[in-house]
C-alpha cells in the first residue's frame, strides 16, 4: 500500500517541496497515477474507508478546504500545489460513510456547483458513467476535485463577502502564488492586493474591529522598533568580537582573555584613551606573543609576532571564507516557494531546455557588502534565502572574522546587509509583510537606515542613505519609519557602548577651530583626488574581478585566492607599517584626530616647520595609503564579508592628512605671508585632522557616488554643521570628476558584474528613432481559449516557455474577434508561468481534463491604458477546479503600440509594471513586453552608446 504522506509535505501550512510538484507536472499524462492525499482506504469495497496510516488520537476539523479557506484559519493546513487531505469525522477514527460524505455535499455550495464536473472526468480518470454500487467513490473523487485548489500561501483566497467589499478588484487582479527565485514581484498586484486588504479593515464598525484597525496602522512602527533595536544588538556583538579577535594576533590582556587591548588598557594616567598603536603607551596588562613565549628581545621577537601575526590572521580569515562558501552558497537555499521548473532545475530529459540560455552562476550570499545586492531586492526582485537567519549568522560571524584577519575591508557597508536579514526576517511575524512582497520591502528600507545608523552613529544620514542609493520605493511614510527605526538603533548602540568611550563610532571627533577661505582651496583639490580615485579604483576592480578573478584559477579556488594571495600578502605588507597594521576604524581615528600641545599620537609632528620632522610621518602616511588602495582593489569582490566604506576613507584620510600636514608645515616657514593673514599669527589655526576628514568624504563619494547623505553623515561625525561647506564642496566636485571619468559607481558596476536585474529608476535614455513595436516580444506563446485547453496541452505549453529560460514569463490569453476581417485576437487575461505551475499540480493525475477560462466582456478602448476600464461584466466566483480564470490577470496594463518609449518606460519605472500587453489601435494583441526584456533592452542599448 502506498505510504501516507507526511505532514510536512501537506498539512504543515508550507508549500509541497518544488521536486514533488515537479515530479507531478513530468508525470502528466503518464499511466502512473501519482498520490497526493493520504487518500481513505475502502479494504473491503464495503464503502467504509480506514484512516490508516493517519494519527488516530489527533481530531482534525471536518471541513473542506477550499480556495476560499481563511489564510488565517485555525484549520489552515496550506497544501500549495496538492490536493488538501480528506477529513475524518470528529472524535471517530474511521472516514465518512456514504450517508455522511451525502449529508456533507448538500451542505457544501462548493459540491452543488460542480454537479458538472464529473460529468468530464475525475481526478483519477474514471468514467462518469459508473455503476451506482460506485457511487461512494465517485462522491469521494468528486470531492477531491471540488476541494482540489489548494489555498494559496501567497495571495489570501477571495471570499464572496470580501468581493463585495472589494467591489470585484481583487478577482480582477488574479490570484497569485509565492514569487521564485530570480523574478521580479509585480508592484501593482501588491499595491492592490494591501489597498483591498486595508479596505476591507476600514468597512467594519465593530469595536474589535476598530481595534484590529488601530493595531494594523501601528504594527509597522512596532515592527521597525524591534529591528532597530535587534540591529543594534548585532552591531554591538559584531563589533566586541572583532575588537578582541584583531588584538589576539597581537597578543592578549592578562587580565582577562575576552577583553580587547582597548578594554585592557582603558586609559593613561591622563584620562585620555590609549592609542593601541603608540609605542609611548605601555600597558603592563596586556602580553604580546613574544612576551609570552620563551625568546629574548630582537629580531627573535620580531620573528614571533610576524608568525604569530600571520597566523592568526590567515586562520580568522580561513574559517570566515568556509563559512561563507559552505553556508551561504545559493545552490542550497532551495525553499517549498521555489518553482518547481525554473532553472537551474530545468535538466530533465522531458523539459525543453535552451543551450544558448546560459545557467545561473553560483552566488555566496554573505559574501561582500550586500549593498548591490539590496539594492536589486529592494527594486523588487526577489532572492530567497539572501535575507534570511543563515545568512544572518554566517555574515555576521564572517564579518567579525574577517575584519579581525587584517584585510583591507570594512564593517561598515555589511552592518546593511545584516539590518535588512533582521528586518526580513521580523516582518515575517506579521502576515501583512509576509504575504505582500512590496510592504515587506517598506521594512528593508527602513532597515537599511538602521544599518547606516549603527555603521556611522548618522541616524539622519542613514535615512538619507537609505532614500538616495538602495531604495527604490520611498514614499513619506518609509521616509518617517527609516528615521525612527535609524533612531531607536543608534539610541540602543550609545546605551550599549561598543567602544567604551561613549561614542557610536570609534572615529566621532570634535573639532574647536573654525576654518578659513582660503582653505577652500586645498578642499577643492582634495575633492579632485577623490573623483579620480573612486573613478579609476571602480574601474580597477572591476576589471580585476571580471578578467583576473572570473576568468583564472582564482575564480575556481576562491579558498585559495582568499588565504594565499590576498591575507598573507596583506600580513607581509601591512605588518612593519604602523599604519596599515591597525584596523581601519583606528586608522581613520588616528588620521581624523586634531593635535593638542603635548599630544603623544605619532601623527603630531614635534617641530611642525622642520622638514626633517615632517619626511617621516608623510612617508608613512604616504606609504599606508598606496599600500592600502592597492589592496583594497585586490579584496573587495573575493568570497567573504567586506564592505568598502572603511578602506575608502583610510585612502581619502591618509590623503587629506598628507595635504594637512603640508599646509601647516607652510604656514610654519612662512607664517607671514598674506595667504596666512586671517590665523593672526596663530600658529595653530591649521587642522591637518580635518583634512582627512574631508579628503575621506571626497574619496568615498567619488567611489560610492553618495552626496547628500554622505555630506550628513560627516556632519553628525563631527557634531557640529560648522565644516558642512568643505564637505560639501569636495563631495559635489568628487562625484563630478568620478561621474566624468566612470558614469557608474562601485555598486552599479558589481550589478553589472553579475548580472542582477536592476532596472535604475533615476537614469535618463534617449530613444532616438526607436519605437515600441520595434521591441515588443511577438514569438510569446499564447493560449486561445477557443482552443481545446487541456491539462497536459498547457503543460507542454509551461514546460517549452520555462525551458527557453522564460520562467519569469507568462501567457497571454487570448480570444478571436469576430469583427476582425484578419482574424486578429484580443486580450482576454494573463497568467503567470507560477501560477500556471501552480494550477496543473494539482491537476495533474487528470491530464485530458479540459482547462477553460473566462472571457469577460471588455468594450473597445477609449484611451491607452486598458487596465484601468473594468469590464462591464464580472463572472461570479468559480469554484471549478478546472476554471483557471481566478489565477488570471483580467485586466493586465496595456498599451499602444503608438506610444512613446518614455511612457514605457515609465510604466516598468514609476508603476513597476511585470509586463505590459501591447496592443494596436483597435485592440488587436500584438505581443508582450516584460520587464527582463526591458532591462535587456535597456542594457544592449547603454554598450551601443
Amino acid at each position: 500500500m502506498p505510504s501516507t504522506p507526511t505532514s510536512e509535505g501537506f498539512s504543515s501550512g508550507a508549500p509541497l517541496d518544488p521536486e514533488s510538484r515537479r515530479a507531478r507536472l513530468l508525470r502528466i499524462g503518464s499511466s502512473a497515477t501519482i498520490r497526493t492525499t493520504a487518500e481513505p482506504i475502502d479494504n473491503n469495497n464495503t464503502g467504509e474507508f480506514s484512516g490508516e496510516g493517519r494519527d488516530d488520537e489527533e481530531p482534525l476539523n471536518a471541513s473542506v478546504l477550499t480556495e476560499r479557506t481563511s489564510l488565517n484559519g485555525n484549520d489552515l493546513g496550506r497544501s500549495y500545489g496538492t490536493l488538501p487531505s480528506p477529513t475524518r469525522l470528529r472524535g471517530s477514527n474511521k472516514w465518512p460513510s456514504t450517508q455522511t460524505f451525502h449529508e456533507r455535499r448538500r451542505r457544501l455550495p462548493t459540491l452543488n456547483r460542480l454537479s458538472n464536473a464529473i460529468h468530464r472526468t475525475n481526478s483519477l480518470g474514471t468514467p462518469a458513467s459508473v455503476s451506482q454500487g460506485h457511487s461512494a467513490f465517485l462522491d469521494l473523487a468528486y470531492a477531491r476535485l471540488s476541494s482540489a485548489r489548494p489555498i494559496s500561501a501567497y495571495d489570501p483566497p477571495l471570499t464572496k463577502k470580501d468581493e463585495e467589499e472589494a467591489g470585484g478588484d481583487a478577482k480582477i487582479n488574479g490570484i497569485r502564488v509565492w514569487y521564485s527565485s530570480f523574478t521580479s514581484i509585480d508592484w501593482l498586484h501588491d499595491a492592490i492586493k494591501d489597498s483591498l486588504r486595508f479596505s476591507r479593515l476600514r468597512k467594519r464598525r465593530s469595536i474589535r474591529a476598530r481595534l484590529r484597525l488601530a493595531f494594523d496602522k501601528s504594527l509597522g512602527w512596532i515592527i521597525v522598533t524591534i529591528v532597530g533595536f535587534l540591529t543594534a544588538i548585532v552591531a554591538f556583538f559584531v563589533v566586541r568580537s572583532e575588537q578582541l579577535l584583531f588584538d589576539f594576533k597581537e597578543g592578549y590582556c592578562a587580565d582577562g582573555w575576552l577583553k580587547s587591548k582597548r578594554f585592557c588598557c582603558p586609559a593613561t594616567q591622563s584620562g585620555r584613551l590609549i592609542s593601541p598603536y603608540a609605542s609611548e603607551e605601555l600597558c603592563e596588562a596586556w602580553q604580546s606573543w613574544s612576551e609570552v613565549l620563551p625568546f629574548p628581545q630582537g629580531v627573535e621577537a620580531v620573528l614571533v609576532e610576524y608568525a604569530s601575526y600571520t597566523g592568526i590572521a590567515l586562520l580568522w580569515a580561513l574559517i570566515s571564507c568556509l563559512l561563507t562558501i559552505y553556508l551561504t552558497n545559493s545552490t542550497t537555499f532551495i525553499t517549498r516557494k521555489e518553482s518547481a521548473v525554473a532553472p537551474p532545475q530545468v535538466a530533465d530529459s522531458k523539459m525543453p531546455s535552451n543551450p544558448a540560455q546560459p545557467q545561473r552562476a553560483v552566488m555566496y550570499y554573505a559574501a561582500g557588502s550586500g549593498i548591490p545586492e539590496i539594492k536589486t531586492i529592494l527594486s523588487g526582485f526577489v532572492i530567497h534565502g539572501y535575507l534570511g537567519v543563515r545568512t544572518l549568522f554566517t555574515k555576521s560571524v564572517g564579518l567579525a572574522l574577517s575584519v579581525a584577519s587584517g584585510l583591507s575591508l570594512g564593517k561598515e557597508g555589511p552592518f546593511v546587509h545584516i539590518a535588512s536579514c533582521v528586518g526580513n526576517i521580523v516582518s515575517r511575524i506579521a502576515p501583512k509583510y509576509e504575504t505582500n512582497e512590496a510592504k515587506r520591502r517598506e521594512i528593508l528600507s527602513a532597515a537599511c537606515a538602521a544599518g547606516v545608523a549603527v555603521a556611522f552613529g548618522a541616524p539622519i544620514g542613514g535615512t538619507l542613505f537609505s532614500l538616495e542609493e538602495v531604495s527604490y520605493f520611498f514614499p513619506p511614510k518609509v521616509m518617517w519609519r527609516s528615521f525612527f527605526c535609524a533612531m531607536i538603533a543608534a539610541i540602543t548602540l550609545k546605551m550599549l557602548d561598543p567602544f567604551g568611550t561613549g561614542k557610536l563610532v570609534l572615529f566621532q571627533v570634535t573639532y574647536d577651530r573654525d576654518w578659513h577661505a582660503w582653505e577652500l582651496v586645498p578642499f577643492l583639490f582634495l575633492g579632485l583626488f577623490g573623483g579620480a580615485y573612486g573613478a579609476y579604483f571602480s574601474k580597477l576592480n572591476y576589471r580585476w574581478s571580471k578578467h583576473v578573478r572570473g576568468k583564472t584559477w582564482l575564480g575556481r579556488h576562491p579558498i585559495a585566492e582568499v588565504l594565499l594571495q590576498i591575507t598573507f600578502l596583506t600580513s607581509i605588507l601591512c605588518f612593519l607599517n604602523p599604519y596599515t597594521r591597525m584596523g581601519g576604524t583606528e586608522l581613520v581615528y588616528n588620521l581624523f584626530s586634531e593635535c593638542h600641545l603635548g599630544s603623544h599620537s605619532s601623527l603630531c609632528v614635534s617641530n611642525p616647520g622642520s622638514w626633517e620632522s615632517v619626511t617621516p610621518v608623510l612617508n608613512a602616511v604616504l606609504t599606508a595609503m598606496i599600500v592600502k588602495g592597492c589592496l583594497t582593489i585586490v579584496t573587495f569582490g573575493i568570497k567573504l564579508p567586506a564592505g568598502i566604506f572603511i578602506p575608502t576613507l583610510g585612502v581619502g584620510a591618509c590623503a587629506g592628512r598628507i595635504l594637512g600636514i603640508l599646509m601647516r608645515w607652510l604656514q610654519y616657514r612662512h607664517p607671514d605671508a598674506r595667504l596666512f593673514a586671517s590665523c593672526n599669527g596663530d600658529l595653530n589655526c591649521i587642522i591637518p585632522g580635518l583634512y582627512a576628514m574631508v579628503g575621506a568624504a571626497a574619496t568615498l563619494s567619488g567611489v560610492t557616488r553618495t552626496t547628500v547623505s554622505l555630506a550628513v553623515i560627516m556632519f553628525e561625525l563631527t557634531d557640529t554643521l560648522t565644516y558642512a561647506v568643505p564637505i560639501m564642496l569636495a563631495v559635489l566636485v568628487a562625484k563630478t570628476v568620478a561621474d566624468a571619468l566612470e558614469p557608474k559607481g562601485i555598486y552599479d558596476l558589481v550589478i553589472e558584474l553579475q548580472n542582477l536585474p536592476y532596472l535604475d529608476s533615476k537614469h535618463e535614455y534617449t530613444w532616438g528613432q526607436l519605437q515600441i513595436s520595434d521591441i515588443v516580444s511577438r514569438d510569446i506563446p499564447t493560449i486561445h481559449i477557443e482552443d481545446q485547453n487541456t491539462v497536459q496541452s498547457l503543460g507542454e505549453k509551461l514546460l517549452t516557455l520555462v525551458g527557453s529560460g522564460a520562467h519569469d514569463s507568462g501567457f497571454p490569453i487570448l480570444r478571436k474577434d469576430p469583427s476582425d476581417p484578419d482574424d486578429g485576437m484580443k486580450m482576454v487575461g494573463y497568467i503567470g508561468a507560477g501560477e500556471l505551475e501552480h494550477a496543473l499540480s494539482i491537476l495533474a493525475d487528470s491530464p485530458e481534463a479540459s482547462i477553460h477560462f473566462h472571457s469577460p466582456y471588455v468594450p473597445d478602448m477609449a484611451s491607452s491604458i486598458s487596465s484601468f476600464a473594468e469590464p462591464t461584466t464580472l463572472h461570479p466566483i468559480s469554484e471549478d477546479p478546472f476554471d483557471f480564470t481566478p489565477y488570471m490577470d483580467q485586466a493586465p496594463l496595456t498599451l499602444i503600440s503608438q506610444s512613446p518609449m518614455e511612457m514605457l518606460h515609465r510604466f516598468f519605472v514609476k508603476l513597476g509594471a511585470k509586463y505590459v500587453i501591447v496592443v494596436d489601435s483597435d485592440g488587436i494583441y500584438e505581443g508582450v513586453i516584460e520587464k527582463k526584456n526591458w532591462l535587456a533592452f535597456l542594457t544592449d542599448m547603454e554598450k551601443k552608446e
